[in-house]
């Protein structure tokens, strides 16, 4: 019998050629890494609970499916992220043409839009970041941070916090 005709075990095989289609042989599988090893049908599982020196996937965070039906086209998929980027690619403009304190208040209510979006809409598509509490505090921070500054701004501020003067004025002094 020749060579051609016998499974990879060496059995021979009752039509010709076998192709495997139940789990390989133990002495045919390859383990990749020092932490995995074959189960009971040989597959390679992960015996350890350390983490693999190369991951090959991550998983989608949660509410990070498409805002739309797949059905409608991919910018309409992902009007969240881009009604943030819109706003903030806008506050920019503004900025660029001289009005600072507009368009630095338009980047944190974009950020302030986003962080609300995250938290009532189920799915935002690619605004979904991390986790929905890591986004939610991310994004209100940093656009409370923006709006505030941007109130504060001088000359002439829309919003004085008197205690911040006063720590100024006792942390610089001419004395």
């Amino acid at each position: 019998m020749s060579a051609e005709h016998r499974t990879p075990r060496g059995h021979e095989a009752p039509g010709g050629p076998e192709t495997p289609s139940g789990p390989e042989a133990p002495e045919d599988l390859t383990v990749r890494d020092p932490i995995s090893a074959p189960d009971a049908e040989g597959r390679p599982r992960r015996v350890t609970r350390r983490f693999p020196l190369f991951t090959r996937d991550t998983a989608r965070p949660e509410g990070g499916g498409r805002a739309a039906s797949g059905d409608a086209p991919a910018p309409a998929r992902q009007w969240p992220v881009l009604a943030v980027l819109g706003l903030a690619g806008l506050g920019l403009l503004i900025t660029a043409f001289g009005q600072f304190r507009l368009g630095t208040l338009l980047i944190g209510v974009a950020l302030l839009g986003g962080g609300t979006m995250r938290w009532l809409l189920p799915d935002v598509g690619m605004l979904a970041v991390r986790s929905r509490f890591t986004d939610i505090v991310t994004y209100a921070v940093l656009g409370l941070v923006i709006v505030m500054l941007a109130l504060m701004a001088q000359p002439e501020p829309w919003l004085q916090i008197p205690f911040l003067k006063d720590t100024l004025h006792f942390t610089v002094t001419n004395e």
